[in-house]
């Protein structure tokens, strides 16, 4: 019990001798905001698919830095054409894109023979004309 009370009187002693603060004041430390720089955007990434059981053939590639953005994809359309379209993005200009087709060599269009048609004459088309009702009133 003494052992408890020395401790007590002991933690009074260096609280009142400002060893402990009682009491915290934050009212004589100014304000500074929290500054966040920001960092610009930089990444780089590519891809390429070429699937020979289901014919996807396409790529894609983009380079980022900052509000500057380049980049480049193709595929294959139906036509047997590879579109190549390089873009670039940035805040003044916005988007822009180039676009190109180039034939591919080894797709080759096949061009089917057709037996030639005989011109035929429109016939002559007959309307039938039905006489228009009177009409009936049935209060004179």
């Amino acid at each position: 019990m003494v052992f408890k009370f020395f401790t007590i009187l002991s933690l009074i002693a260096v609280a009142s001798a400002g060893g402990l603060p009682l009491v915290q004041d934050h009212h004589h430390q100014a304000y500074e905001p929290q500054v966040y720089h920001s960092v610009p955007a930089q990444y780089k990434f590519a891809y390429d698919v070429n699937d020979h059981q289901t014919g996807d053939n396409h790529s894609h590639s983009e380079e980022r830095d900052g509000d500057l953005v380049h980049g480049e994809y193709s595929l294959i359309d139906a036509d047997g054409f590879r579109r190549v379209v390089q873009y670039t993005v940035d805040p003044h200009s916005g988007f822009n894109a180039v676009v190109n087709r180039i034939p591919l060599e080894h797709v080759k269009t096949v061009v089917k023979q057709v037996a030639p048609v005989a011109y035929v004459a429109p016939t002559q088309t007959y309307a039938k004309q039905y006489a228009v009702p009177q009409a009936y009133h049935q209060y004179h």
